[in-house]
Protein backbone atom coordinates (compact mmCIF):
# COMPACT_ATOMS: atom_id res chain seq x y z
CA UNK A 1 0.00 0.00 0.00
CA UNK A 2 1.40 3.69 -1.15
CA UNK A 3 0.74 5.97 1.58
CA UNK A 4 1.31 9.73 1.67
CA UNK A 5 4.65 9.25 3.30
CA UNK A 6 6.12 7.84 0.12
CA UNK A 7 4.66 10.19 -2.41
CA UNK A 8 6.08 12.73 0.13
CA UNK A 9 9.55 11.39 0.36
CA UNK A 10 9.09 11.24 -4.09
CA UNK A 11 8.55 14.70 -4.07
CA UNK A 12 11.46 15.44 -2.07
CA UNK A 13 14.20 13.91 -4.09
CA UNK A 14 12.67 15.62 -6.75
CA UNK A 15 13.15 18.65 -5.47
CA UNK A 16 16.33 17.99 -3.85
CA UNK A 17 17.27 16.66 -7.55
CA UNK A 18 16.09 19.92 -9.26
CA UNK A 19 18.34 21.77 -6.72
CA UNK A 20 21.33 19.98 -7.30
CA UNK A 21 20.44 20.62 -10.81
CA UNK A 22 20.63 23.98 -10.86
CA UNK A 23 23.52 24.55 -8.23
CA UNK A 24 25.60 22.20 -10.38
CA UNK A 25 24.77 23.24 -14.11
CA UNK A 26 24.75 27.31 -14.38
CA UNK A 27 25.84 26.97 -17.50
CA UNK A 28 23.64 26.08 -20.07
CA UNK A 29 19.81 27.98 -20.19
CA UNK A 30 17.59 24.86 -21.09
CA UNK A 31 19.09 22.68 -18.16
CA UNK A 32 17.91 25.60 -15.27
CA UNK A 33 15.09 26.09 -17.12
CA UNK A 34 14.75 21.92 -16.97
CA UNK A 35 15.43 21.87 -13.18
CA UNK A 36 12.82 24.88 -12.70
CA UNK A 37 10.26 23.10 -14.02
CA UNK A 38 11.24 19.72 -11.99
CA UNK A 39 10.65 21.63 -8.82
CA UNK A 40 7.18 22.89 -10.16
CA UNK A 41 6.34 19.18 -11.03
CA UNK A 42 7.56 17.91 -7.05
CA UNK A 43 5.04 20.96 -5.55
CA UNK A 44 2.49 19.67 -7.95
CA UNK A 45 2.86 16.13 -6.65
CA UNK A 46 2.66 17.50 -2.88
CA UNK A 47 -0.54 18.80 -4.23
CA UNK A 48 -1.92 16.28 -5.52
CA UNK A 49 -0.64 13.65 -2.92
CA UNK A 50 -2.77 15.88 -0.06
CA UNK A 51 -5.60 16.31 -1.98
CA UNK A 52 -6.00 12.67 -2.66
CA UNK A 53 -5.22 11.88 1.24
CA UNK A 54 -7.82 15.08 2.19
CA UNK A 55 -10.11 13.36 -0.30
CA UNK A 56 -10.71 16.95 -1.73
CA UNK A 57 -10.28 17.43 -5.17
CA UNK A 58 -9.39 21.47 -5.00
CA UNK A 59 -5.58 20.98 -5.03
CA UNK A 60 -5.74 18.46 -8.45
CA UNK A 61 -7.88 21.53 -9.92
CA UNK A 62 -5.55 23.82 -8.60
CA UNK A 63 -2.37 21.64 -10.31
CA UNK A 64 -4.83 21.39 -13.53
CA UNK A 65 -4.01 25.74 -13.65
CA UNK A 66 -0.35 25.42 -12.18
CA UNK A 67 0.27 23.19 -15.46
CA UNK A 68 -1.65 25.59 -17.58
CA UNK A 69 0.70 28.25 -16.55
CA UNK A 70 3.70 26.26 -16.18
CA UNK A 71 2.93 25.12 -20.24
CA UNK A 72 2.88 29.25 -21.13
CA UNK A 73 5.60 29.84 -19.34
CA UNK A 74 7.54 27.15 -21.07
CA UNK A 75 6.74 28.04 -24.33
CA UNK A 76 7.57 31.72 -23.99
CA UNK A 77 10.85 30.63 -22.04
CA UNK A 78 12.24 28.47 -24.86
CA UNK A 79 10.78 31.53 -27.77
CA UNK A 80 13.36 33.49 -25.50
CA UNK A 81 16.25 31.18 -25.68
CA UNK A 82 15.69 30.59 -29.56
CA UNK A 83 16.13 34.29 -29.98
CA UNK A 84 18.71 34.64 -27.72
CA UNK A 85 20.40 31.60 -29.36
CA UNK A 86 20.08 33.27 -33.32
CA UNK A 87 21.48 37.22 -31.88
CA UNK A 88 24.19 35.64 -29.93
CA UNK A 89 24.44 31.85 -31.18
CA UNK A 90 25.40 30.89 -27.54
CA UNK A 91 22.92 30.47 -24.65
CA UNK A 92 25.57 30.36 -22.10
CA UNK A 93 24.75 31.40 -19.19
CA UNK A 94 27.59 33.87 -18.77
CA UNK A 95 27.82 35.07 -22.04
CA UNK A 96 24.22 36.60 -21.85
CA UNK A 97 25.65 39.10 -19.35
CA UNK A 98 26.03 40.96 -22.51
CA UNK A 99 22.74 42.03 -22.26
CA UNK A 100 22.78 44.54 -19.54
CA UNK A 101 24.76 47.06 -22.00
Amino acid sequence: MITLSHYLVLAALLFALAVVGVFLNRKNVIVLLMAVELMLLAVNLNFVAFSHYLHDTAGQIFVFFILTVAAAESAIGLAILVVLFRNLSTINVDDLNSLKD
